[in-house]
């Protein structure tokens, strides 16, 4: 055991050691500096929202009723006013996201435009029930999540006919929306009376639909070509090429009991968290997170590290060339940099482009500092060459997102494996002693 602690080597590895978890320091540090610029994306985010329009939802159409209701109490007369509502039969919703960029600084966030059509019908029992009421005011509304994206109303008709729209939907529970004034006439039929609204919304990051129909169809498409899809409902079918998705939803009144929980919500506040476990939609995500990526990347730099020194070990050993402390603290600054030179880029050129960038500086830096320490080039490339192949390995777990672990796990065996059998045959004491003796012959 004392030759063992007295061997140079054992020192040198005890410090290689040391300094391993003294660079955790300025790698913590860099993990938190991501954390930060991710929220400060989310606070962006949240104020371009509230500075324009931020996550849709649309709920409707359905006729409000007003009526009034008399009775008699002792020959007193006693008028109460009194609400009712009615859900379409059918209801079928399409919906096409025109997705676009809205930047503040540095920082961006996903928008779209939505041309939504809403079609469908009410039947024509459900509106007899309507005649021997003693009806003050009837109206078609829809409610929508965030009433500043409206752009845009283009058709909007009943039963054939044009009706003219107006802001609010005259509700507590639902508020904002747009609703339409019908008169008695419509109510009056003897067969179903369809609906076709036609609007533009903007909206950012999420599009989410009410299934409001006995019978719910619903087709969203975009030419964003990275949806999730949101909701307790996921798409019948889906399509998603490089050229956007187009995806499809159905439902119905038994698999929802949506007519149930809008009725409770419209008539309670506190039920209308209800209508939120019965939603279909999708969110437009954006696949490259620079911060997220940034994050898992710098979860592998403990691997990066160690390999690092293992190289540089390897350099050392081989040629019998003793490396200075110091000279292992430079190879692991330099390391450690790496990700400090990612995050920063990765904001501008994007993740990509920063990791390729980061790479060959940092690879670059290491090898002529390498060339210079043994003034040899084969020495030098081949440390280069080697840092280079742990970097493009590690960039490929990044992209490997379902496979990383098992992919990251098989790395380590191999490398280890390489480790243990390249110097199997090397005598450490002997090689300790010509270290010790090329030490001497350099000083003297």
């Amino acid at each position: 055991m004392k030759k063992i602690l007295n061997n140079p080597l054992s020192m040198k590895f005890g410090f290689m050691l040391f300094l391993f978890l003294l660079l955790q320091i300025p790698i913590s540090m860099i993990s938190g500096l991501i954390s930060e610029r991710s929220h400060r994306q989310e606070e962006v985010t949240q104020d371009i929202a509230s500075s324009s329009s931020g996550e849709q939802r649309i709920i409707g159409p359905f006729i409000m009723v007003n009526y009034q209701e008399t009775s008699f109490d002792n020959d007193k007369k006693q008028v109460k006013q009194r609400r009712k509502f009615l859900l379409p039969d059918s209801f079928n919703m399409s919906a096409n996201l025109d997705s676009f960029e809205k930047y503040r600084g540095i920082y961006r966030a996903r928008l779209y435009k939505a041309q939504v059509a809403l079609k469908g019908e009410f039947k024509a029992d459900d509106l007899a029930g309507l005649n021997d009421l003693d009806i003050n005011r009837i109206n078609l509304v829809v409610g929508i999540e965030d009433s500043r994206g409206l752009m845009r109303f283009d058709e909007m008709k009943l039963g054939g006919s044009n009706i003219e729209i107006k802001p609010g939907t005259g509700l507590d529970q639902i508020p904002q929306g747009f609703h339409g004034e019908l008169n008695l006439e419509h109510i009056k039929t003897q067969q179903a009376l369809t609906f076709d609204i036609h609007f533009l919304l903007q909206g950012m990051g999420q599009l989410k639909v009410t299934p409001i129909g006995n019978q719910t169809r619903v087709e969203l498409s975009s030419n964003w070509a990275h949806p999730s899809f949101i909701g307790d409902f996921l798409p019948i079918s889906s399509d998603v090429s490089e050229d956007g998705f187009q995806a499809q939803w159905a439902s119905n009144n038994f698999s929802t009991n949506i007519a149930q929980r809008i009725q409770r919500c419209l008539f309670s506040n506190s039920a209308c968290h209800e209508i939120e476990q019965r939603q279909m939609g999708v969110e437009l995500i954006d696949p490259v997170n620079h911060y997220l990526k940034s994050h898992r990347a710098v979860n592998y730099s403990s691997l990066v590290l160690l390999l690092g020194f293992v190289s540089f070990v390897r350099v050392e050993i081989f040629p019998a060339r003793p490396f200075h402390p110091i000279q292992y603290g430079f190879i692991g600054l330099a390391l450690a940099i790496f990700y400090l030179l990612l995050i920063s880029m990765s904001e501008h050129l994007g993740f990509n482009w920063a990791y390729l960038l980061s790479t060959l500086a940092s690879t670059s830096l290491l090898a002529i500092y390498v060339r210079g320490i043994l003034n040899s080039v084969k020495q030098a490339t081949l440390f280069g060459a080697g840092l280079l192949a742990l970097y493009g390995l590690l960039f490929g777990l990044l992209l490997a997102e379902s496979y990383a672990l098992v992919m990251g796990a098989l790395l380590c065996f191999i490398i280890l494996g390489f480790t243990m059998i390249i110097p199997r045959n090397i005598d450490w004491y002997t090689r300790n002693e010509v270290i010790e003796e090329n030490t001497s012959n350099a000083e003297a």
